[in-house]
């Protein structure tokens, strides 16, 4: 049985998705995205909520809340705390749901310091530089990767 419950997380500024530097991030918007995302899911017999905050302490809360939701698997894209959020990390460990970290873009194509994550060594999959058909490609994978891990 594959993931029953997704929550797909998102970062600061991703609610500019569509409109911010489309040359980097391209022109499909947060809400196409989390459409598609529900879609998947529920075709895959799965559910899937999502939530974006520019706040870090507000995705720490709903982090938090994801383990009394009984959710089974985490996509985030941390966004611009990928790189400097040692308090989400803290809380994504804490909570002990298995997650999928995902980028728009390719982070080690950029600004050096974006190189530097503070959660892919605990990341089930890091999934980077496939624009936003990365997001299609880590629900796919929390659905078949909880499946497998199902099995043992």
């Amino acid at each position: 049985m594959g993931a029953r419950k997704i929550l797909l997380l998102n970062g600061p500024n991703l609610n500019l998705l569509g409109t911010r530097e489309p040359q980097i991030y391209g022109s499909t918007t947060l809400s196409d995205i989390e459409s598609a995302a529900v879609s998947q899911a529920s075709a895959a017999g799965a559910t899937l909520s999502f939530y974006q905050t520019n706040h870090e302490g507000k995705l720490i809360d709903r982090i938090h809340t994801a383990r009394t939701e009984g959710i089974d698997a985490i996509v985030i894209n941390p966004a611009a705390f990928t790189h400097q959020s040692v308090a989400l990390r803290d809380a994504l460990l804490g909570v002990d749901i298995p997650f999928v970290e995902v980028h728009v873009s390719n982070i080690h194509k950029r600004e050096e310091w974006r190189a530097k994550s503070y959660f892919s060594d605990k990341a089930e999959a890091v999934i980077c530089g496939l624009g936003v058909f990365g997001y299609k490609a880590a629900i796919e994978f929390v659905l078949e990767h909880m499946k497998e891990k199902a099995k043992l």
